[in-house]
């Protein structure tokens, strides 16, 4: 930190901290109906205002509360908000995109770092100087490796669980793909963004902490103050995400770990059933089907369903669907009868809901754009 109090970096670190108690409590007080997420959205706020404030105490001399606090309790404080931080995005993630997630005692696993943490304070006697002068020759090398320790595993932990959440946005994406024939793919890709996003603000932060060992003071800080606002606009992008966007992102169930083969007389008749509710009752057509729907409408239990497109057709539920809706599609735009259809209409006739959902398949699966097939099929009349 600079010298001097409320310079524009001390300022971005205030106002991160107060807008976090802001948008934590505006949180709490909107009407919910995912509480778990609006729980772990809280948390997470709070833990990132209560590490801005440690921050800024910590290394800015002009701020401070008491004595005792600033010496002896802010260590415990940093510790535990930088290592929840972590855990609260991801299970932030997870909230918002699995349908089975509550925050049940499996979840207090998530608490050990936190707990190592203030145990390893406890027993090393860690305080506020400690953790400025870790390095100083004069320091015993017992505490200061304790404290480099430390350290290490509050800048380690939040970027592991920034990847942990990163696999878990791709998982949900797989997961839509195999249970929804339509989502919407942009509340996904911002939810991608705002991960990766934060695994980028935190591995800054981890290689500001190893830059400071190997570099110039001047460079770490200019890095580490980079973070700081690094982090004070994703924090606006992830509040403005979850009133935006969290409350659409379609839900997933959970799969089975490991698929079970079908035996060969069950998946015949399997794959029959899949085939006539295709061909004959031409399901592809309800443009919000999902695996749960389509297998009651054929009376074949989700896991065989999805077997069954799996690997007999060696493909997903989404693009299942929608490649039948693709040749609907071709089919409409080839009857004479449907020549006075707009495109838009045939693709909502196809199964379609979304009219650049319908062109990226259709020019993907046929290689040209709808109009042009038309187009060309009116040239060449067969």
């Amino acid at each position: 930190m600079k010298e001097h109090i409320f310079n524009i970096h001390d300022v971005i670190l205030i106002m991160m901290a107060a807008e976090c108690i802001l948008l934590a409590i505006f949180q709490a007080v909107l009407p919910a109906k995912n509480k778990s997420s609006s729980i772990l959205l809280t948390v997470f706020l709070i833990a990132v205002a209560v590490s801005a404030t440690c921050v800024l105490m910590l290394w800015n001399k002009d701020v401070h509360f008491t004595e005792f606090f600033d010496e002896k309790l802010l260590p415990y404080f940093l510790t535990c908000s930088l290592l929840a931080k972590g855990a609260a995005l991801y299970l932030y993630v997870r909230a918002i995109t699995q349908d089975s997630f509550t925050l049940d005692s499996k979840k207090l696993g998530h608490l050990i770092p936190i707990i190592i943490g203030i145990v390893w304070l406890y027993i090393f006697q860690i305080d506020s100087r400690s953790l400025i002068w870790f390095r100083d020759p004069d320091i015993p090398l017992t505490s200061r490796v304790a404290v480099d320790i430390l350290w290490a595993a509050i800048k380690i932990v939040p970027l592991v669980y920034s990847i942990a959440a990163i696999f878990k946005v791709r998982k949900y994406v797989r997961q839509l793909e195999n249970q929804y024939s339509y989502f919407s793919p942009t509340e996904p890709a911002w939810l991608n963004v705002l991960t990766y996003g934060f695994l980028c603000s935190w591995s800054l932060t981890l290689f500001v902490y190893i830059a400071a060992e190997f570099t110039a003071p001047s460079i770490a800080d200019i890095f580490g103050i980079t973070d700081n606002y690094v982090g004070f606009i994703l924090i606006n992008a992830l509040f403005i995400y979850s009133v935006v966007y969290a409350h659409q992102l379609l839900v997933t169930k959970p799969e089975a770990i490991k698929e079970e083969k079908l035996d060969e007389k069950i998946a015949a008749k399997a794959i029959q059933k899949v085939q006539t509710g295709m061909e004959e009752q031409k399901l592809y057509l309800k443009s919000n089907l999902n695996i749960e729907e389509f297998s009651k409408r054929i009376d074949l239990p989700i896991r065989d369903v999805s077997a069954v497109i799996n690997k007999h057709y060696g493909t997903n539920f989404f693009e299942f669907m929608n490649r039948y809706r693709v040749e609907e599609a071709k089919r409409l735009l080839l009857d004479e009868s449907c020549a006075d259809m707009t495109i838009m209409d045939i693709l909502l006739q196809a199964g379609f809901n979304s009219k650049s959902a319908f062109h990226r398949f259709f020019n993907r699966l046929v290689g040209i754009s709808p109009s042009e097939y038309r187009k060309r099929a009116q040239q060449n009349p067969h």
